[in-house]
């Protein structure tokens, strides 16, 4: 049976599926990191069958009452077998105990609405309660605007949980995935003890076409990848796939509570 092509958009190489996902779901070639999905995540940073779900009865309504969200979040919902665009759990990193939270692109963009917020919210302070560090990889193109001024919240909700992580002194770390822009950069994406970031990650609040539209001139080229950013002091450090569990590991053996 012929399998499904990647053709890479950094080298132009064509690769099978199965080479494509062997290599934690980069390019072969050129090590261009794909975006990946949560589960697929969870296999190659967490101990096999260690992790735990929490939080999965959760699911968002119709806050506002806008045409069509509920369709859309069934979409969203057969698409990716998630209920909404974060997975949280508790699991093990090389016997270390963790929370760990994952976001989807592929639910409706990673948007976060009333569910993203409160798990993420649930997640942030459980790692304080129970003095577990906290990892979080965020993807997103922002807040969801389906639930109005309900998703604006979720920033100030977020950021108000790292204040209680950060107060109880346990350790948090993000890494930021392709895309990982708006109202999730503009709070708790932002906001961890050390940011570490996936090769050429597109990281920023609006995106480059709005941006120059706005300005009226030509951005810097790389203008909000990950490289440009940790030359400005956003980022901390750069991280491969395949290099991640590894380094998460060191990062939590360094910040032992």
């Amino acid at each position: 049976m012929k399998q499904e092509l990647y053709a890479c958009p950094s080298c132009g190489e064509k690769h099978e599926a199965g080479a494509v996902s062997a290599a934690l779901h980069c390019c072969p070639a050129c090590g261009h990191h794909f975006r990946m999905e949560p589960a697929d995540r969870i296999k190659y940073i967490a101990d096999e069958n260690s992790f735990m779900e929490f939080s999965q009865h959760l699911y968002s309504r119709n806050p506002i009452d806008i045409f069509g969200y509920e369709e859309k979040l069934s979409e969203a919902e057969s698409k990716t077998n998630m209920k909404d665009a974060v997975i949280t759990g508790i699991c093990e990193i090389n016997s270390r105990k963790v929370i760990l939270a994952l976001m989807s692109f592929d639910f409706m963009g990673g948007s976060m609405g009333s569910v993203v917020g409160e798990k993420i919210t649930r997640a942030l302070l459980r790692g304080a309660e129970e003095r577990l560090p906290v990892i979080i990889y965020a993807t997103s193109g922002g807040a969801r605007m389906q639930e109005g001024v309900f998703s604006l919240m979720q920033m100030a909700k977020t950021s108000s949980a790292v204040a209680e992580i950060d107060k109880a002194g346990v350790p948090y770390f993000i890494v930021l995935c392709d895309p990982a822009t708006g109202g999730v950069v503009a709070s708790f994406a932002m906001l961890a003890d050390i940011i570490m970031a996936e090769p050429g990650a597109l990281i920023g609040f609006a995106g480059p076409r709005v941006i120059e539209g706005t300005i009226r001139e030509n951005l810097p080229e790389g203008f909000q990848r990950a490289e440009f950013q940790l030359k400005c002091g956003f980022v901390d450090i750069i991280v491969p796939r395949s290099d991640q569990k590894e380094m998460l590991s060191k990062l939590l053996e360094m910040h032992r509570l």
